[in-house]
């Protein structure tokens, strides 16, 4: 769930540690002080003030200093600080009732004492599993932690782990290519685990501002941005979703390799090894650059089997990037762009369809998917229910096995010829919600986002697909898109995009514009076709009540030749403000725009979303 949804949710009380962080940020003049001081500007009271769209905005500008805040906090090495956030970044944990995240607790320190016990036994048995030199990393690294914990007291002081030491144990534990869960288990062998009372705990978690917790409903609540902060400060480069879906593309000799390299049980099935590696924290990075090639590879043979797992196996076309390094970084930034987009491949009627179908075909499916993401409701294939936990179309079809697939294909009427995954995706697309729901997509021309959305087309289309979806957007929110009128006005050289004819002989101008650049800038040609525009209409005798320009973004300097413009009733309106205004008049009272509305230079989303909810 985003950030500002669930500060919506929640009091003031509720939201005032996360908030007493960020000011306490702010006061120490963070990198992005200017920007902030911009959205703060218009209050006097700070922080507490700010509505909760302009709270979302300031954390993402103070996410590196905040992400330096909860580094601070695994200074203090007994707090088990990284235990509970390997829970709470967990695929379906976002949102979690007290007595369930309480279970999800004891069951990982009882897993965790498990396998210390496991791992102790392979350092005693001669026999075992794990290689001489895998034994040797392992004793190396508990070696250092043990005198880094002890060594205080032999001058008679408090056994910790300083700051100086911390920085050393974790640059050892890089080099020596331990996962997280490996350093987990080395730490907590060394270090005393006892469980916490949950109480302490949430409160402990709530205090230095990771998790919200809402008296009422007895909930924790952690933001998607937050999510993304604290992956980072585990080193876990990308979810677990996208890593399960690169690993189930690997062979079997090459999963028993990789669970052979970090101790994990080669007896397991298939399947059972993918989630072991998942939830290992073995390094995105590291996997890539030598895990997942035969030994001997050379580096030509690697960028070759990279690649073909990219195209052929995760359907991504021209990932960016020379060196294997920058493929891998590609690779990542492609996942965080996925996860980032609320846009879930098909529509929302779409989602909740095909999830009814697949209960209907596969009945043991709802369990299967609360095992996975640890959902503690009964019943949970619903769209808006798993959209809230950041679980989309693709994630659970991620999960289906080949057989069960290939019924649910069969029952379904749904061709096999193919990839079974994107066969099923398209089945269920309804083609004009996906596009509108990818409207923004669309206006930065962002192909590869659209084609993991499920949308097809080229990029020369994209244009007059922004256009025609602009037109579906004005003629939703009621007003009478003239096609016609239009025709009869545009001339070989003078061609309007879109008019609003108002009667009475008024009308609205729209002109769209579609851009790969971030900040559309280019005023002088555009203010020139559209005061050509203007003229055409003065000389049919009409009154022009508004020029709107619409664009992905404006860049500043585009923003103040338009103020600066004397001769047009010129308004700029951003792609994602026109899609949130068209989903706000679905619930307001109005059956036509009250298109007075439009009257600032850059349109204020937020004032017309409010004048609507009146």
């Amino acid at each position: 769930m985003k950030l500002e949804k669930i500060l919506d949710k929640l009091g003031s009380l509720e939201k005032n540690s996360f908030i007493k962080i960020i000011d306490n940020i702010i006061s120490k003049n963070p990198k992005n002080s200017k920007e902030i001081d911009k959205i703060l500007s218009a209050t006097e009271k700070g922080l507490k003030s700010v509505d909760s769209q302009n709270i979302a905005k300031v954390f993402a500008l103070t996410s590196n200093e905040f992400q330096e805040h909860i580094k601070c906090e695994f200074q203090e090495i007994t707090s088990q600080l990284d235990i509970l956030i390997d829970i709470i970044i967990r695929d379906g944990n976002c949102i979690i009732k007290q007595d369930w995240f309480s279970r999800l607790y004891e069951n990982e320190i009882k897993n965790l004492k498990k396998k210390i016990k496991g791992l102790d036994a392979d350092f005693e048995n001669n026999k075992s599993e794990l290689s001489e030199t895998r034994k040797r990393d392992y004793k190396i690294y508990k070696s250092c932690l043990h005198t880094a914990y002890y060594n205080d007291q032999e001058n008679n002081r408090e056994a910790k782990v300083t700051s100086d030491e911390l920085s050393i144990i974790l640059t050892l534990s890089k080099q020596l290519g331990l996962s997280q869960e490996e350093i987990k288990l080395i730490n907590y062998s060394i270090l005393p685990i006892k469980k916490i009372d949950i109480q302490e705990v949430i409160k402990g978690l709530k205090n230095i501002g990771v998790i919200f917790y809402s008296n009422k409903e007895n909930t924790i609540y952690v933001a998607d941005e937050m999510v993304r902060l604290l992956r980072k400060i585990r080193e876990k480069q990308i979810a677990e979703k996208f890593y399960r879906r690169t690993l189930k593309l690997l062979r079997e000799p090459i999963i028993n390799q990789i669970s052979k390299e970090h101790n994990i049980d080669r007896k397991l099935t298939y399947s059972q090894k993918i989630e072991e590696i998942t939830k290992e924290g073995v390094s995105f990075t590291d996997l890539l650059l030598s895990d997942i090639y035969k030994v001997g590879s050379t580096l030509t043979e690697k960028k070759k089997t990279l690649n073909e797992l990219c195209e052929k196996g995760l359907n991504i076309s021209n990932l960016k990037g020379s060196t294997l390094e920058d493929k891998i970084s590609s690779l990542i930034a492609y996942f965080e762009t996925i996860e980032r987009d609320e846009k879930v491949g098909i529509s929302r009627d779409g989602f909740d369809k095909l999830l009814s179908e697949l209960n209907t075909s596969l009945p043991k499916l709802n369990n299967q998917i609360r095992i996975q993401f640890e959902l503690q409701d009964e019943f949970v294939l619903t769209a808006d229910f798993l959209l809230d936990y950041n679980i989309k179309p693709r994630d659970i079809l991620d999960l289906l096995f080949k057989a069960d697939r290939t019924k649910f294909l069969k029952d379904n009427g749904i061709k096999q010829r193919g990839d079974d995954i994107l066969n099923i995706l398209e089945h269920y697309k309804d083609v004009e919600n996906l596009y509108l729901e990818n409207y923004e997509n669309v206006a930065y021309r962002n192909l590869n986002l659209l084609k993991e959305n499920g949308i097809t087309i080229k990029e020369s289309e994209l244009g007059l697909k922004f256009e025609e979806l602009t037109s579906v957007i004005f003629n939703g929110i009621g007003f009478n898109v003239d096609d016609e009128f239009k025709s009869q006005l545009n001339t070989k050289k003078d061609k309007m995009d879109i008019l609003l004819n108002l009667g009475n002989q008024e009308i609205i101008i729209v002109e769209c514009k579609t851009s790969k650049e971030r900040g559309y800038n280019k005023f002088s040609s555009v203010s020139r076709q559209l005061k050509s525009y203007q003229n055409l209409a003065l000389k049919n005798n009409l009154r022009i009540v508004k020029i709107l320009l619409v664009a992905p973004e404006f860049s500043d300097d585009f923003v103040t030749d338009c103020e600066m413009d004397t001769e047009m009733n010129l308004s700029l309106i951003t792609a994602s403000t026109l899609s949130n205004i068209s989903e706000a008049f679905k619930t307001s009272k109005y059956t036509e725009f009250p298109h007075v509305l439009f009257r600032d230079i850059v349109i204020n989303e937020e004032r017309i979303l409010k004048a609507l909810s009146k």
